[in-house]
Protein backbone atom coordinates (compact mmCIF):
# COMPACT_ATOMS: atom_id res chain seq x y z
CA UNK A 1 0.00 0.00 0.00
CA UNK A 2 1.40 3.19 -0.45
CA UNK A 3 2.31 5.63 2.28
CA UNK A 4 -0.34 7.96 2.10
CA UNK A 5 -2.87 5.27 2.40
CA UNK A 6 -0.84 3.45 5.84
CA UNK A 7 -1.70 6.98 6.99
CA UNK A 8 -5.54 7.50 6.21
CA UNK A 9 -5.70 3.68 8.00
CA UNK A 10 -3.19 4.87 10.83
CA UNK A 11 -5.99 7.94 11.20
CA UNK A 12 -9.05 5.72 10.77
CA UNK A 13 -7.79 3.70 13.64
CA UNK A 14 -7.20 6.27 16.08
CA UNK A 15 -10.59 8.03 15.13
CA UNK A 16 -12.96 4.89 15.48
CA UNK A 17 -10.79 3.50 18.86
CA UNK A 18 -11.51 7.49 20.23
CA UNK A 19 -15.45 6.86 19.22
CA UNK A 20 -15.60 3.40 20.73
CA UNK A 21 -14.78 4.41 23.89
CA UNK A 22 -18.15 6.20 24.04
CA UNK A 23 -20.86 4.89 21.51
CA UNK A 24 -21.10 1.02 23.50
CA UNK A 25 -21.82 2.93 26.38
CA UNK A 26 -23.93 5.81 25.83
CA UNK A 27 -27.41 3.66 26.80
CA UNK A 28 -25.75 2.64 30.32
CA UNK A 29 -24.60 6.09 30.68
CA UNK A 30 -27.75 7.57 29.88
CA UNK A 31 -29.84 5.40 31.31
CA UNK A 32 -27.87 4.11 34.67
CA UNK A 33 -26.34 7.91 35.46
CA UNK A 34 -28.70 10.08 34.20
CA UNK A 35 -31.29 8.37 34.75
CA UNK A 36 -33.28 8.66 31.73
CA UNK A 37 -35.71 5.84 30.60
CA UNK A 38 -34.73 3.32 27.83
CA UNK A 39 -37.50 5.08 25.30
CA UNK A 40 -35.60 8.85 26.23
CA UNK A 41 -32.08 7.24 25.65
CA UNK A 42 -33.13 5.88 22.16
CA UNK A 43 -34.74 9.22 21.52
CA UNK A 44 -30.91 10.75 22.34
CA UNK A 45 -29.44 8.22 19.85
CA UNK A 46 -31.52 8.67 17.31
CA UNK A 47 -30.63 12.36 16.72
CA UNK A 48 -26.95 11.64 17.13
CA UNK A 49 -27.25 8.84 14.32
CA UNK A 50 -29.68 11.83 12.73
CA UNK A 51 -26.54 14.51 13.04
CA UNK A 52 -24.34 11.95 11.52
CA UNK A 53 -26.40 11.47 8.62
CA UNK A 54 -26.54 15.24 7.67
CA UNK A 55 -23.04 15.08 8.57
CA UNK A 56 -22.06 12.18 5.79
CA UNK A 57 -24.33 14.64 3.27
CA UNK A 58 -22.39 17.53 4.01
CA UNK A 59 -18.51 15.67 4.00
CA UNK A 60 -19.34 14.58 0.38
CA UNK A 61 -20.15 18.17 -0.67
CA UNK A 62 -17.25 19.70 0.87
CA UNK A 63 -15.02 16.85 -0.26
CA UNK A 64 -16.24 17.98 -3.81
CA UNK A 65 -15.85 21.96 -2.96
CA UNK A 66 -12.67 22.20 -0.27
CA UNK A 67 -10.57 18.74 -1.06
CA UNK A 68 -10.51 15.96 1.60
CA UNK A 69 -7.56 17.91 3.94
CA UNK A 70 -9.98 20.57 4.98
CA UNK A 71 -13.08 18.93 5.40
CA UNK A 72 -11.54 16.26 7.72
CA UNK A 73 -10.08 18.81 9.50
CA UNK A 74 -13.26 20.77 10.20
CA UNK A 75 -14.97 17.60 10.81
CA UNK A 76 -12.69 16.71 13.38
CA UNK A 77 -11.87 20.00 14.92
CA UNK A 78 -15.80 20.25 15.46
CA UNK A 79 -15.58 16.93 17.34
CA UNK A 80 -12.83 18.20 19.35
CA UNK A 81 -15.18 21.26 20.31
CA UNK A 82 -17.41 19.02 21.38
CA UNK A 83 -15.63 16.47 23.50
CA UNK A 84 -13.98 19.39 25.02
CA UNK A 85 -17.44 20.27 26.09
CA UNK A 86 -18.65 16.83 27.23
CA UNK A 87 -15.52 16.92 29.54
CA UNK A 88 -16.70 20.00 31.23
CA UNK A 89 -20.23 19.74 31.22
CA UNK A 90 -22.07 16.42 31.71
CA UNK A 91 -25.02 16.07 32.65
CA UNK A 92 -28.96 16.80 31.29
CA UNK A 93 -29.29 17.87 28.87
CA UNK A 94 -25.39 18.94 28.09
CA UNK A 95 -25.10 15.72 26.96
CA UNK A 96 -27.21 15.08 24.02
CA UNK A 97 -25.97 18.79 22.48
CA UNK A 98 -22.93 17.32 22.78
CA UNK A 99 -23.33 13.92 21.84
CA UNK A 100 -25.20 15.49 18.47
CA UNK A 101 -22.02 17.39 17.54
CA UNK A 102 -20.06 14.62 18.05
CA UNK A 103 -22.38 12.85 15.26
CA UNK A 104 -22.75 15.52 13.10
CA UNK A 105 -18.78 16.26 13.33
CA UNK A 106 -17.83 13.01 13.12
CA UNK A 107 -19.94 12.08 10.40
CA UNK A 108 -18.34 14.73 8.23
CA UNK A 109 -15.03 12.58 8.52
CA UNK A 110 -16.42 9.60 6.72
CA UNK A 111 -16.82 10.54 3.51
CA UNK A 112 -13.74 12.57 2.80
CA UNK A 113 -11.50 9.38 4.29
CA UNK A 114 -13.24 6.91 1.89
CA UNK A 115 -12.91 9.45 -1.11
CA UNK A 116 -9.38 10.17 0.14
CA UNK A 117 -8.78 6.23 0.18
CA UNK A 118 -9.68 5.36 -3.33
CA UNK A 119 -7.83 8.53 -4.89
CA UNK A 120 -4.14 7.84 -3.33
CA UNK A 121 -4.65 4.14 -4.46
CA UNK A 122 -6.84 3.81 -7.67
CA UNK A 123 -5.42 0.77 -9.10
CA UNK A 124 -6.25 -1.38 -5.41
CA UNK A 125 -9.53 -1.35 -5.91
CA UNK A 126 -11.74 -2.74 -3.10
CA UNK A 127 -8.13 -3.19 -1.49
CA UNK A 128 -8.66 0.60 -0.23
CA UNK A 129 -11.53 0.39 0.92
CA UNK A 130 -10.85 -2.76 2.48
CA UNK A 131 -7.97 -1.81 4.39
CA UNK A 132 -9.50 1.26 6.15
CA UNK A 133 -12.74 -1.44 6.97
CA UNK A 134 -10.74 -3.33 8.63
CA UNK A 135 -8.77 -0.32 10.19
CA UNK A 136 -12.39 0.31 11.59
CA UNK A 137 -12.84 -2.89 12.95
CA UNK A 138 -9.37 -2.70 14.77
CA UNK A 139 -10.35 0.70 16.24
CA UNK A 140 -13.81 -1.26 17.66
CA UNK A 141 -11.84 -4.13 19.19
CA UNK A 142 -9.07 -1.88 21.36
CA UNK A 143 -11.70 1.00 21.88
CA UNK A 144 -14.28 -1.18 23.14
CA UNK A 145 -12.26 -3.10 25.66
CA UNK A 146 -10.42 -0.30 26.87
CA UNK A 147 -13.62 1.75 27.50
CA UNK A 148 -15.07 -0.39 29.61
CA UNK A 149 -11.94 -0.84 31.54
CA UNK A 150 -11.79 2.68 32.17
CA UNK A 151 -15.27 3.22 32.68
CA UNK A 152 -15.01 0.64 35.41
CA UNK A 153 -13.04 3.62 37.58
CA UNK A 154 -15.17 6.53 35.98
CA UNK A 155 -17.09 7.72 33.32
CA UNK A 156 -15.53 11.06 33.12
CA UNK A 157 -12.37 9.34 32.03
CA UNK A 158 -14.23 7.71 28.89
CA UNK A 159 -14.86 11.67 27.96
CA UNK A 160 -11.17 12.71 28.80
CA UNK A 161 -9.96 9.19 26.73
CA UNK A 162 -11.94 10.02 23.92
CA UNK A 163 -10.53 13.54 23.56
CA UNK A 164 -7.29 13.13 23.40
CA UNK A 165 -7.71 10.21 21.21
CA UNK A 166 -9.18 12.93 18.44
CA UNK A 167 -6.49 14.98 19.77
CA UNK A 168 -4.15 12.34 18.42
CA UNK A 169 -6.11 12.30 15.38
CA UNK A 170 -6.13 15.60 14.48
CA UNK A 171 -2.22 15.71 14.91
CA UNK A 172 -2.34 12.74 12.81
CA UNK A 173 -4.43 14.87 9.85
CA UNK A 174 -2.31 18.13 10.21
CA UNK A 175 0.94 16.76 9.70
CA UNK A 176 0.51 13.43 7.54
CA UNK A 177 -3.15 14.63 5.44
CA UNK A 178 -1.42 17.97 3.89
CA UNK A 179 0.06 16.51 0.64
CA UNK A 180 -2.43 14.00 -0.19
CA UNK A 181 -4.00 14.74 -3.19
CA UNK A 182 -7.32 13.73 -3.33
CA UNK A 183 -8.73 14.34 -7.03
CA UNK A 184 -12.59 16.29 -6.84
CA UNK A 185 -16.00 15.42 -8.00
CA UNK A 186 -15.59 11.69 -6.87
CA UNK A 187 -18.81 11.83 -4.70
CA UNK A 188 -21.99 12.31 -5.43
CA UNK A 189 -25.05 12.20 -2.85
CA UNK A 190 -28.61 11.56 -2.70
CA UNK A 191 -29.28 15.09 -2.34
CA UNK A 192 -27.34 15.97 -5.31
CA UNK A 193 -28.58 13.43 -7.91
CA UNK A 194 -31.26 14.97 -10.00
CA UNK A 195 -30.89 12.67 -12.81
CA UNK A 196 -34.28 11.21 -14.07
CA UNK A 197 -34.34 7.19 -12.89
CA UNK A 198 -34.64 5.44 -16.42
CA UNK A 199 -34.65 1.92 -14.79
CA UNK A 200 -36.86 1.40 -12.57
CA UNK A 201 -36.98 -2.49 -12.04
CA UNK A 202 -33.62 -2.01 -10.61
CA UNK A 203 -34.25 0.75 -8.24
CA UNK A 204 -37.07 -1.56 -7.16
CA UNK A 205 -34.78 -4.26 -6.42
CA UNK A 206 -32.30 -2.30 -4.55
CA UNK A 207 -35.45 -0.39 -2.23
CA UNK A 208 -36.47 -4.06 -1.84
CA UNK A 209 -33.38 -5.56 -0.21
CA UNK A 210 -32.89 -2.20 1.22
CA UNK A 211 -36.14 -2.61 3.16
CA UNK A 212 -34.45 -6.16 4.37
CA UNK A 213 -31.56 -3.92 5.14
CA UNK A 214 -33.16 -2.03 7.53
CA UNK A 215 -34.63 -4.82 9.60
CA UNK A 216 -31.25 -6.30 9.79
CA UNK A 217 -29.57 -3.23 11.27
CA UNK A 218 -32.74 -2.35 13.48
CA UNK A 219 -32.21 -5.34 15.49
CA UNK A 220 -28.37 -4.89 14.84
CA UNK A 221 -28.77 -1.67 16.72
CA UNK A 222 -29.72 -3.36 20.24
CA UNK A 223 -26.94 -4.40 21.21
CA UNK A 224 -26.05 -0.91 21.31
CA UNK A 225 -28.53 0.40 23.05
CA UNK A 226 -31.10 -2.68 24.92
CA UNK A 227 -29.21 -4.98 25.20
CA UNK A 228 -26.44 -3.08 26.84
CA UNK A 229 -28.78 -2.00 29.72
CA UNK A 230 -30.09 -4.86 29.87
CA UNK A 231 -26.87 -7.19 30.58
CA UNK A 232 -26.07 -4.36 33.15
CA UNK A 233 -28.97 -5.18 35.07
CA UNK A 234 -28.61 -8.55 35.02
CA UNK A 235 -25.09 -8.41 36.47
CA UNK A 236 -22.31 -7.85 33.80
CA UNK A 237 -20.10 -6.22 33.92
CA UNK A 238 -19.17 -2.75 32.08
CA UNK A 239 -15.56 -4.46 31.43
CA UNK A 240 -17.36 -7.64 29.85
CA UNK A 241 -20.25 -5.73 27.96
CA UNK A 242 -17.40 -3.76 26.07
CA UNK A 243 -15.16 -7.40 25.63
CA UNK A 244 -18.10 -8.30 23.67
CA UNK A 245 -17.45 -5.81 20.94
CA UNK A 246 -13.37 -6.60 21.52
CA UNK A 247 -14.60 -9.90 20.14
CA UNK A 248 -16.83 -8.64 17.30
CA UNK A 249 -14.14 -6.29 15.72
CA UNK A 250 -11.88 -8.96 16.57
CA UNK A 251 -13.29 -12.06 14.59
CA UNK A 252 -14.14 -9.23 11.40
CA UNK A 253 -10.46 -8.98 11.46
CA UNK A 254 -9.18 -12.18 12.21
CA UNK A 255 -12.14 -14.75 10.44
CA UNK A 256 -11.62 -12.93 7.54
CA UNK A 257 -9.16 -15.27 5.71
CA UNK A 258 -11.50 -18.65 6.69
CA UNK A 259 -14.85 -17.09 5.87
CA UNK A 260 -13.52 -16.17 2.42
CA UNK A 261 -13.15 -19.59 1.93
CA UNK A 262 -16.58 -20.75 3.32
CA UNK A 263 -18.31 -18.60 1.05
CA UNK A 264 -16.73 -19.74 -2.18
CA UNK A 265 -19.86 -21.87 -2.80
CA UNK A 266 -22.12 -19.22 -2.78
CA UNK A 267 -20.07 -16.05 -3.43
CA UNK A 268 -22.22 -15.75 -6.83
CA UNK A 269 -25.45 -15.88 -5.46
CA UNK A 270 -25.41 -12.83 -3.04
CA UNK A 271 -29.23 -13.49 -2.46
CA UNK A 272 -28.57 -16.97 -0.63
CA UNK A 273 -25.49 -15.46 1.39
CA UNK A 274 -28.02 -12.79 2.87
CA UNK A 275 -30.46 -14.98 3.92
CA UNK A 276 -28.19 -17.25 5.24
CA UNK A 277 -26.57 -14.44 7.31
CA UNK A 278 -30.67 -13.36 8.04
CA UNK A 279 -31.00 -16.68 9.58
CA UNK A 280 -27.91 -16.69 11.19
CA UNK A 281 -28.90 -13.50 12.86
CA UNK A 282 -32.43 -14.76 14.12
CA UNK A 283 -30.15 -17.95 15.44
CA UNK A 284 -28.21 -15.09 17.01
CA UNK A 285 -31.23 -13.22 19.30
CA UNK A 286 -32.36 -16.49 19.67
CA UNK A 287 -29.34 -17.45 22.14
CA UNK A 288 -29.61 -13.92 22.99
CA UNK A 289 -33.31 -14.05 24.95
CA UNK A 290 -32.41 -17.17 26.78
CA UNK A 291 -28.74 -15.56 27.81
CA UNK A 292 -28.36 -14.51 31.60
CA UNK A 293 -24.43 -14.99 32.19
CA UNK A 294 -21.65 -13.32 29.50
CA UNK A 295 -20.99 -16.58 28.21
CA UNK A 296 -23.89 -17.18 26.68
CA UNK A 297 -23.69 -13.56 25.64
CA UNK A 298 -20.49 -13.64 23.75
CA UNK A 299 -21.93 -17.20 22.27
CA UNK A 300 -24.88 -15.14 20.79
CA UNK A 301 -22.32 -12.11 19.72
CA UNK A 302 -20.08 -14.44 17.87
CA UNK A 303 -22.97 -15.43 15.89
CA UNK A 304 -24.08 -12.17 15.33
CA UNK A 305 -21.17 -11.28 13.57
CA UNK A 306 -20.54 -14.24 11.34
CA UNK A 307 -24.34 -13.41 10.32
CA UNK A 308 -22.92 -9.65 9.92
CA UNK A 309 -19.89 -10.80 7.97
CA UNK A 310 -22.11 -12.15 5.66
CA UNK A 311 -25.01 -9.34 5.04
CA UNK A 312 -23.17 -6.16 5.16
CA UNK A 313 -20.68 -6.64 2.85
CA UNK A 314 -22.92 -8.17 0.25
CA UNK A 315 -25.79 -5.34 0.09
CA UNK A 316 -23.19 -2.44 -1.23
CA UNK A 317 -22.33 -5.51 -3.64
CA UNK A 318 -25.92 -5.86 -4.92
CA UNK A 319 -25.95 -1.83 -5.36
CA UNK A 320 -22.81 -2.02 -7.19
CA UNK A 321 -24.03 -4.48 -9.51
CA UNK A 322 -28.22 -3.18 -10.06
CA UNK A 323 -26.50 0.33 -10.90
CA UNK A 324 -26.33 2.09 -14.01
CA UNK A 325 -22.80 3.59 -15.15
CA UNK A 326 -22.96 6.45 -13.54
CA UNK A 327 -25.46 6.12 -10.85
CA UNK A 328 -23.20 3.89 -8.72
CA UNK A 329 -23.25 6.39 -5.98
CA UNK A 330 -27.05 7.37 -5.78
CA UNK A 331 -27.34 3.63 -5.55
CA UNK A 332 -24.48 3.29 -2.90
CA UNK A 333 -26.52 6.71 -1.27
CA UNK A 334 -29.61 4.38 -0.52
CA UNK A 335 -27.38 1.92 0.73
CA UNK A 336 -25.86 3.78 3.51
CA UNK A 337 -28.98 6.17 4.41
CA UNK A 338 -31.12 2.82 4.88
CA UNK A 339 -28.16 1.63 7.14
CA UNK A 340 -28.16 5.02 8.85
CA UNK A 341 -32.08 4.59 8.98
CA UNK A 342 -31.86 1.70 11.13
CA UNK A 343 -29.54 2.69 13.60
CA UNK A 344 -32.02 5.87 13.97
CA UNK A 345 -35.03 4.04 14.18
CA UNK A 346 -33.59 0.82 16.18
CA UNK A 347 -32.58 2.45 19.80
CA UNK A 348 -35.76 4.24 20.03
CA UNK A 349 -38.62 1.45 18.87
CA UNK A 350 -36.25 -0.97 21.00
CA UNK A 351 -36.68 1.41 24.15
CA UNK A 352 -40.15 1.72 23.67
CA UNK A 353 -40.61 -2.08 23.00
CA UNK A 354 -38.96 -2.64 26.43
CA UNK A 355 -40.36 0.24 28.40
CA UNK A 356 -43.94 -0.73 27.65
CA UNK A 357 -43.57 -4.77 27.73
CA UNK A 358 -39.90 -6.62 28.30
CA UNK A 359 -36.58 -7.74 26.97
CA UNK A 360 -38.33 -11.11 26.06
CA UNK A 361 -41.25 -8.87 24.22
CA UNK A 362 -38.34 -6.87 22.41
CA UNK A 363 -36.53 -10.25 21.54
CA UNK A 364 -39.79 -12.45 19.66
CA UNK A 365 -40.42 -8.72 17.65
CA UNK A 366 -36.48 -8.19 16.79
CA UNK A 367 -37.02 -11.98 15.20
CA UNK A 368 -40.13 -10.85 13.83
CA UNK A 369 -38.80 -8.37 12.07
CA UNK A 370 -35.84 -10.53 10.85
CA UNK A 371 -38.55 -13.29 9.65
CA UNK A 372 -40.22 -10.57 7.18
CA UNK A 373 -36.24 -9.54 6.12
CA UNK A 374 -35.82 -12.78 5.21
CA UNK A 375 -38.96 -12.94 3.02
CA UNK A 376 -37.47 -9.92 1.39
CA UNK A 377 -34.39 -10.80 0.24
CA UNK A 378 -35.83 -13.96 -0.80
CA UNK A 379 -38.30 -11.79 -3.11
CA UNK A 380 -36.02 -8.98 -3.94
CA UNK A 381 -35.01 -9.58 -7.64
CA UNK A 382 -38.81 -10.40 -9.07
CA UNK A 383 -38.70 -7.02 -10.74
CA UNK A 384 -35.92 -7.91 -12.26
CA UNK A 385 -37.16 -10.86 -13.92
CA UNK A 386 -39.66 -9.16 -15.99
CA UNK A 387 -37.07 -7.83 -18.00
CA UNK A 388 -34.63 -9.46 -20.26
CA UNK A 389 -32.08 -11.83 -18.54
CA UNK A 390 -29.14 -9.54 -16.94
CA UNK A 391 -26.00 -11.08 -16.06
CA UNK A 392 -26.37 -10.63 -11.75
CA UNK A 393 -24.84 -12.86 -9.52
CA UNK A 394 -27.88 -12.79 -7.56
CA UNK A 395 -29.94 -15.69 -9.22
Amino acid sequence: MPRSLWLLVIGMMVNVTGSSFLWPLNTIYLHDHLGKSLSVAGLVLMVNAGASVIGNLIGGSLFDKLGGYRSILLGISITLAALAGMNIWQGWPYYVVFLTAVGFGSGIVFPSMYAMAGSVWPEGGRKAFNSVYVAQNIGVAVGAALGGLVASFSFSYIFLANLLMYILFFLIAVFGYRDISAGSGRQTSVLNEKKVIRNKSKLTALLIICAAYLLCWVGYVQWQSTIATYTQEINISLKQYSLLWTINGALIVLAQPILSKAIKRFEDNLRLQIMIGIIIFMVSFGVASVSDTFEWFAISMIILTIGEMLIWPAVPTIANTLAPKGREGFYQGIVNSTATGGRMIGPFLGGVLVDLFSMQVLFMSLIGFLFAALVLASLYDRPLKKEAPVSLPVQ
